[in-house]
């Protein structure tokens, strides 16, 4: 109904900007990874979802389409609402949680606030061959890096570590090598824990 707004920023908190648009000043709800790009400029353009509910008719806008997309695709799974759809796309990157999705990863799904077993598997259920259909990924060489990523952070936590810092640092080191080998990632890790 409504694709985007732009206008002048004039009230930003993580969770919530306010666009003026010729005067009318727009309340929308967005994600840590959408406040993580916002602009520097007063000038802003963020893609929005309109929610309409019986009692309240809520905006949600978004810096990149594609999040919008994964936004709308994650409502579609029966279990998630707007809130835990926008907590998913706070806690971890876009990319990360299609990633997850098309592997069947059910541990970093499940790892977000809110999303139990149950849902984390409906998730995937429902959304898999959508997202490998939409974006195109193959799936034998994903699964192969998630595979040596798991086997990483489960070693290091049976070592004493933080899961959420380990992940941290354990997704930094897979982003830039991708086909390190486990024990390679287990060395970079505690080099940087």
């Amino acid at each position: 109904m409504i694709a985007y707004i732009q206008g002048k920023l004039a009230e930003k908190t993580p969770t919530e900007v306010v666009i003026d648009c010729n005067g009318v000043g727009y309340h929308i709800n967005i994600s840590l990874h959408t406040y993580s790009l916002l602009p520097t400029t007063d000038f802003i353009k963020l893609f929005t979802y309109l929610q309409i509910k019986e009692d309240a008719h809520t905006l949600f806008g978004f810096v990149e389409k594609s999040e919008r997309e994964i936004f709308k695709m994650l409502l579609s799974v029966s279990g998630i609402g707007a809130s835990i759809a926008r907590t998913m796309l706070s806690s971890i990157e876009p990319k990360q949680i299609i990633q997850a999705i098309a592997t069947a990863d059910v541990v970093t799904i499940q790892s977000i606030k809110g999303i139990g077993s149950k849902t984390a598997q409906r998730v995937i259920l429902d959304l898999k061959e959508k997202v490998l259909k939409l974006y195109d990924l193959d799936e034998v060489s994903m699964a192969q890096h998630n595979t040596n990523r798991d086997e990483a952070l489960s070693a290091l936590e049976v070592l004493g570590f933080v899961r959420k810092a380990s992940e941290r640092v354990v997704d930094k080191i897979v982003k830039e090598d991708p086909t390190a080998s486990v024990e390679s990632i287990i060395k970079q890790a505690l080099k940087n824990l």
